[in-house]
């Protein structure tokens, strides 16, 4: 087995996936769908754990697979793949992250289309977005949880906003979130004490089955920062509203003074 340099595509220990092309009584070969031209080669030892009697019974022409690399082959133009090493979970993860770029690249496509990009232009853009949020469905994903995140990429483009827009429509992110600061005063001679209720006031209205959290965090008096966890942006807009108007609320009325701001 030879030993795979950096430039080869994937490298050992990657998990990637593949569709079976070829079934062999001692294995079956694949090509690798993220990689032009690539393929591999899956021994019988490496297709389940135990005695494998008859291959079909695991593998078909035609079957995507999740497999990891385990190296190159003799020849050196072909990867050494095991499908026995990958998890059940791992293989529903990496699976999951495939039909996600997959979806991406589908809309990508679209949005292209919309705004007028060339071939070249669409190429560069998606480099620049790969670079910057590590996939392309990190984008559209990001896009969609933040509102702030293109431009904090450096993304101030006049596509921005169509992309923006097509992320909200078609990526249903994990959570929304939005971060603020507070500046809270209380002259009252239990002032610390006042600051601290007037933020667990705000931390209740967290609620687990709902997918709803607020988290406030002490930055340095008088400021201290304050984290809003949704699972889509109106109802993260709403608790927002909801958990800095408590906190000011409170805090006022112990004669203290309070601002909040979004970053």
């Amino acid at each position: 087995m030879a030993r795979i340099t950096a430039t080869d595509g994937p490298q050992e220990g990657d998990l990637v996936v593949a569709t079976v092309t070829t079934v062999k009584q001692n294995g079956c070969y694949v090509s690798l769908d993220e990689f032009d031209d690539r393929e591999g080669f899956i021994f019988i030892g490496e297709i389940a754990s135990g005695w494998v009697r008859n291959i079909r019974a695991f593998v078909r022409e035609g079957q995507r697979l999740i497999c990891k690399i385990t190296g190159m082959r003799r020849d050196g133009t072909s990867y050494e793949l095991s499908l026995k090493s990958v998890s059940e979970e791992r293989r529903r993860d990496r699976l999951q992250q495939w039909k996600n770029e997959q979806r991406a690249t589908q809309l990508f496509a679209v949005l292209g289309e919309q705004v007028g990009w060339d071939e070249n232009q669409s190429t560069t853009l998606r480099e620049e977005l790969i670079a910057s949020f590590g996939t392309l469905y990190g984008a559209f994903e990001e896009a969609a949880t933040s509102e702030t995140a293109m431009a904090e990429s450096g993304f101030d483009d006049p596509w921005v906003p169509a992309f923006v827009q097509c992320a909200l429509e078609n990526i249903v992110p994990p959570f929304v979130e939005i971060r603020g600061v507070f500046t809270l005063t209380c002259d009252d001679e239990n002032g610390i004490d006042r600051i601290r209720e007037a933020l667990l006031e705000a931390e209740a209205l967290s609620n687990a089955e709902a997918e709803l959290e607020v988290a406030c965090y002490y930055d340095g008096a008088p400021k201290y920062r304050i984290e809003v966890k949704a699972p889509d942006f109106r109802t993260a807009e709403d608790l927002w509203e909801e958990a800095t108007s408590s906190t000011l609320t409170s805090i006022e009325a112990s004669d203290g003074t309070g601002e909040v701001w979004r970053e």
